[in-house]
């Protein structure tokens, strides 16, 4: 399906809970965000409706976010029902802390591959951005999600400035010793304090100038799911590096995505607050056109660019839409 600028919109990010067991300073308040009702919660089968009339418009790509997924018991059963609707292409976004239990079951599922979110190696650093967990559980989830065969398995990074700035060269060297693919991502002015966000970015031209330094990079063009990341191989290197660099090189005009929060808005732009309610059609009420007219209202009201370093008044966190 097309955008009203002409993009191709094939990739769908559902947010299958807004609750998480983690309070990343970029994401969430310390204090928790209101997590949505459970009533209001999209139930498996909403997910799946959700999904087949997405596909039957041109979408090939179901990422499954949060909050944390991890958090809802019956995902795998979720997983399991879009791989028999024939979902070309199922991944999965978590935070890593529940992985080294689940992997194995969410491949059997029918899960492809894995974006686990890592933005620290340090132990006291990482409880400083996330308010729990420890990187050495995150580490052995994304072991056990290679030992289960999902592939490609994503490390992300938020690199912030005076934070984890200093271990670019530790995260990158992952790439070396492990087939995952390791990419750093601006930090972007949405979450609880939007300024203070903005004051952190660290363009990604210095973090790719801080890897060249372990040795030459070498383009990559065949990862699947590389999205906006321009990626790199080191020599010798099992895996790749890749810069993410919304604010400082934005790629609004290759877009191809849309997301449905947890409680059932379909939105076309992370940094927008425009979306379409979904709900009506999903509960039964007489909705004209269903839910392919939602999704060829959220093609007519996609920005053909984002307005990220101006905005500040974001309705939602970024836990809350799902990133």
């Amino acid at each position: 399906m097309r955008d009203s600028t002409g993009r191709n919109i094939d990739y769908l990010r559902i947010s299958v809970t807004d609750e998480c067991n983690l309070r990343c300073t970029y994401c969430a308040p310390q204090d928790g965000a209101r997590a949505s009702s459970r009533h209001w919660l999209l139930s498996p089968q909403d997910i799946w409706q959700v999904a087949q009339v997405a596909m039957s418009l041109g979408v090939n790509h179901v990422r499954l976010t949060g909050g944390e997924p991890l958090t809802r018991s019956d995902l795998p059963s979720i997983v399991s029902g879009l791989r028999d609707l024939g979902v070309p292409d199922i991944s999965l976004t978590t935070n890593g802390t529940h992985l080294v239990l689940s992997a194995a079951t969410l491949k059997q599922a029918g899960l492809r591959r894995v974006n686990v979110s890592l933005d620290s190696l340090r132990r006291q650093v990482y409880r400083s951005i996330t308010g729990a967990g420890r990187p050495g559980d995150v580490m052995l989830g994304i072991r056990n999600a290679i030992d289960a065969g999902l592939s490609p398995v994503k490390i992300n990074t938020v690199l912030m400035a005076g934070i984890n700035d200093g271990e670019i060269l530790d995260l990158a060297r992952l790439s070396l010793s492990l087939p995952v693919h390791v990419r750093f991502i601006e930090v972007m002015p949405i979450g609880p304090d939007p300024d203070a966000n903005a004051s952190l970015v660290v363009p990604m031209d210095r973090a790719r100038e801080e890897v060249a330094s372990l040795g030459k990079l070498e383009p990559v063009k065949d990862i699947a799911g590389a999205g906006p990341a321009e990626s790199f191989r080191l020599p010798r290197a099992l895996g790749t590096v890749g810069f993410i660099a919304p604010l400082t090189h934005p790629f609004c005009a290759s877009c191809n995505r849309l997301r449905v929060t947890a409680d059932g808005k379909l939105r076309p732009c992370l940094a927008s607050d425009a979306e379409v309610d979904l709900m009506p059609a999903l509960r039964g009420d007489d909705v004209p056109g269903g839910l392919e007219a939602a999704f060829r209202q959220a093609l007519l009201i996609k920005p053909a660019s984002h307005d990220l370093w101006n905005h500040r008044g974001h309705a939602r966190r970024m836990c809350q839409i799902g990133g």
